[in-house]
């Protein structure tokens, strides 16, 4: 399941700390620019630190866990932390908030079973994610699963009637030829491979999983915007689906062998943290993503891959080859191309064009929209919400 985005302002706690006097507003600029740089990290270290701990919990020596029950379990850490966090909205008031549940996911319950849907596709793409990284070296997960960006791009074109620029298409096509290479480096590779892994396989689950993310984070935001309900009550709404289907889905593939050792068999505290990056990261990435502009974002995906593919060589001994790098370059340079909001795209343009100069703004006109540097996600319409936390 994704976490949704949600959008906020540090409006009102600017405008109380000038009402007291207790800050300049170079001191709070200075103060959000420190918030922007620590949300790049967060996403760094959440979009890297999910893929390097399923790996490393995948190829740890003894038991191992069965992937089914780790993704059910992050779907219940994830509802409850939801219905916290809403319970927290009703200042506390048991009554108020089972009333609006009732209300929330009984009485409007078409609104509810809408969610069925991108429900059931989270549920798939989070096994299928096990599948992938547990058949393909983290590093070439990494890079393979940025066609995410791809298929959320398409799907926005068909379902939502989006149109992208040129630039954004070219990274597009930039992207597929880096996944393409590193691929192609991946299946001629000389190196050793573990005897139980199958590139193949991990292929197929990335590519599907790729599929799954950009028509149900799509689909999601399609929802979102067709409905008043809250972030919180939607991602509350779709773990509660989630929780089901995960374990209609646990029932379905490893059902005997779960009722035979166990739903926590082969857990370990690496495999506790997995469940626990999982639950709680997009949730988290959620929150703090409102501080980063889309360059940013596009930055700590881009930093992400390096930092995978860096500790993948330290953890895991994957060998980096020429054909690698370039791939994954020209993945981390489509990332950032596509990143570029099109009011930087257009400024660039022109100031290519012109030359450096002074433009002065015409008598009686009102000023150009300035960029938000706060890349409110609202504002954002290239990437659904679902995905960029996903």
């Amino acid at each position: 399941m994704a976490a949704v985005g949600v959008g906020g302002s540090t409006a009102a706690a600017g405008a109380g700390a000038v009402s007291a006097g207790a800050l300049e507003p170079g001191s709070t600029t200075s103060a959000h620019r420190r918030l922007k740089y620590i949300s790049l990290a967060v996403l760094v270290v959440q979009n890297a630190s999910l893929i390097l701990s399923i790996r490393y919990a995948r190829t740890l020596p003894g038991d191992r866990f069965f992937a089914t029950t780790a993704v059910v379990m992050a779907e219940v850490l994830k509802g409850l932390t939801c219905l916290l966090l809403l319970f927290a909205q009703k200042r506390g008031n048991v009554k108020h908030l089972v009333l609006f549940l009732h209300e929330a996911v009984l009485v409007q319950y078409v609104d509810t079973l809408k969610l069925a849907v991108p429900s059931l596709i989270y549920t798939l793409q989070n096994n299928l994610q096990y599948v992938a990284i547990t058949n393909l070296p983290a590093a070439t997960f990494q890079v393979t699963y940025q066609l995410k960006i791809l298929t959320t791009a398409l799907f926005s074109v068909l379902m939502l009637n989006r149109s992208l620029s040129r630039l954004q298409w070219a990274s597009l096509l930039l992207l597929f030829t880096g996944v393409a290479i590193v691929q192609a480096q991946q299946a001629g590779g000389s190196g050793p491979r573990p005897l139980d892994q199958n590139p193949g396989a991990g292929l197929a689950a990335v590519v599907a999983s790729c599929l799954s993310s950009g028509f149900a984070g799509v689909y999601f935001e399609k929802i979102l915007k067709g409905s008043s309900g809250s972030v919180w009550l939607r991602n509350l709404q779709l773990g509660l689906f989630g929780t089901a289907l995960g374990l209609v889905g646990l029932w379905w593939a490893e059902g005997t062998a779960v009722a035979t050792q166990g739903f926590f068999f082969g857990y370990t505290p690496a495999v506790w943290g997995v469940v626990l990056n999982q639950a709680f990261g997009g949730l988290l990435v959620a929150v703090v993503v409102k501080y980063a502009d889309n360059i940013l974002k596009g930055f700590a995906t881009s930093l992400s891959i390096v930092l995978s593919t860096v500790a993948s060589i330290r953890l895991f001994g994957f060998h980096l080859d020429p054909l690698f790098a370039l791939g994954a370059g020209l993945v981390i340079g489509a990332v950032y191309l596509y990143s570029l909001p099109r009011g930087a795209v257009k400024a660039i343009a022109s100031a290519s064009a012109s030359g450096p100069c002074i433009h002065q703004q015409p008598p009686g006109q009102p000023p150009p929209p300035q960029l938000s540097s706060r890349g409110d996600l609202t504002t954002e319409p290239f990437l659904p919400k679902s995905v960029l936390v996903k």
